[in-house]
């Protein structure tokens, strides 16, 4: 007889979950979804920020087998489109050659892999809120449709986002669990620049396009259909801010003012900036994950994280992968399985949540600052030499999946002194890779 798997929260890790479970053939996988099916509805503007698919993300993709079903909603952007207040514009790479990341949409990549989960055997059940957890009994209560349902499986996975309910009922039932919640003053807000005519893309297609400016930022990433999904990062508080923009003529003179080649490209601005939500950052900590070997939190429910460093879905995918290597390497035991997985993951998830946050003041502020630029084309220019000695810290997380988050933020905080040190000794205004920084760069590694 085969085990009943239950997992909660049919977003993109829950259903790439299910998934590598159905693959098993071990296994009667369900998913309980609390929203309604998105693939019913129209529209879900105003909702999502546009998804940057890396290698960590793709190796889990690849490695379950259906990357080739979501290369065709994915668009390649191989690096970064300043776009300065002086109206000038700058290119930054992402890696080196042929390195890229991908623009894909929350939603069409969702409804994507849920149409896979279901070709795989997986049972999809929406309008399922989970109301609690029976811990004694491992029983899970949902309501939905004016109605109340109990399902009692064998093992419960908690994929239901950053504000999960099954994480909630773990720490309101179990002792010392920790949990840390912490916002940022900062919300974002989807903006839309609409295809060109034929479905043809008004800006650069295959890059990430930045509006950085100082204390809030827009950005842009590519769609299939030739529109722009545009995001501004802005304060709360403060001028200015959400709070500062409150009526139809201050948005329009504050866009055409400070993003002015966007906003020639944005007729509907002000109807986007009125009628989209404004949505809060915020980072999730917590342990433990699991319990005995009947459940799991995996996602955003265990570690939700800010943007800015684009790697939230790809960490919930990886965790996915991670999964399935300690499955294949413990024989389906999920009394040994799961205390691993939280070993394994738990401190790699913290790394990239505090790489996140650190990455938005680079991304609003830096990427426009003449030194920072300099640092880049050395560090760059180092590793191109030396590959063995030197990899950017972006490279490390997003263009190697074989390379742990945690060491990666460690062996990125190591190269960031080495080039404070460089920088700050360096008396020539256009900060240029020469001979003298590179054997200073050599001796510092010693």
């Amino acid at each position: 007889m085969k085990d009943d798997i239950a997992i909660l929260g049919a977003g993109l890790v829950g259903s790439l979950l299910g998934i590598y479970l159905a693959q098993k053939n071990k296994y009667n996988v369900s998913i309980y979804e609390r929203r309604p099916d998105m693939r019913l509805m129209q529209g879900s503007a105003g909702r999502s920020i546009n998804l940057a698919l890396s290698d960590r993300g793709i190796k889990a993709l690849e490695d379950v087998g259906i990357m080739e079903d979501v290369k065709n909603i994915c668009i390649p952007m191989h690096g970064r489109q300043i776009h300065n207040a002086d109206g000038t514009q700058t290119y930054q790479a992402y890696g080196k050659e042929g390195q890229y990341i991908n623009s894909v949409s929350r939603g069409e990549l969702n409804k994507k892999l849920m149409d896979l989960a279901e070709a795989h055997g997986v049972e999809i059940f929406f309008e399922k809120k989970c109301e609690d957890i029976n811990w004694k009994n491992n029983e899970v209560h949902f309501s939905g449709n004016n109605n109340m349902e109990t399902i009692s499986p064998d093992l419960i996975f908690g994929s239901d986002g950053a504000y999960a309910a099954s994480r909630l009922s773990y720490q309101l039932n179990h002792d010392r669990f920790e949990y840390h919640q912490t916002f940022i003053d900062y919300g974002y807000k989807e903006l839309t620049i609409p295809a060109g005519e034929n479905g043809s893309f008004l800006i650069e297609k295959n890059a990430l396009h930045i509006w950085p400016r100082g204390n809030y930022m827009l950005i842009a990433l590519p769609n299939i259909d030739g529109s722009f999904t545009c995001t501004l990062f802005f304060p709360y508080s403060g001028d200015p801010s959400f709070e500062s923009l409150d009526s139809k003529k201050k948005v329009d003179s504050f866009f055409k003012n400070e993003f002015a080649d966007a906003y020639k490209l944005m007729p509907g601005i002000t109807e986007d900036f009125f009628n989209n939500p404004t949505a809060s950052l915020v980072t999730v900590k917590c342990f433990p994950w699991t319990h005995e070997d009947k459940f799991s939190l995996i996602g955003d429910a265990a570690h939700a994280m800010v943007p800015f460093f684009g790697q939230g879905m790809n960490c919930g995918f990886e965790d996915c992968l991670v999964l399935n290597q300690l499955w294949e390497a413990h024989q389906g035991n999920w009394t040994e399985i799961l205390p691993k997985f939280q070993e394994s993951r738990k401190p790699d998830a913290d790394a990239i949540s505090d790489l996140a946050l650190a990455n938005f003041t680079e991304m609003r502020d830096k990427v426009a600052d003449e030194k920072f630029l300099a640092q880049k084309k050395i560090e760059a220019a180092f590793s191109t030499a030396y590959p063995e000695q030197w990899t950017p810290a972006y490279s490390m997380v997003t263009f190697r999946p074989d390379m742990r988050y945690s060491e990666a933020l460690n062996k990125g905080m190591a190269q960031q002194k080495i080039m404070d040190s460089i920088m700050s000794a360096e008396r020539d205004t256009s900060w240029e890779w020469n001979e003298t920084t590179e054997a200073k760069m050599k001796a510092a590694l010693q």
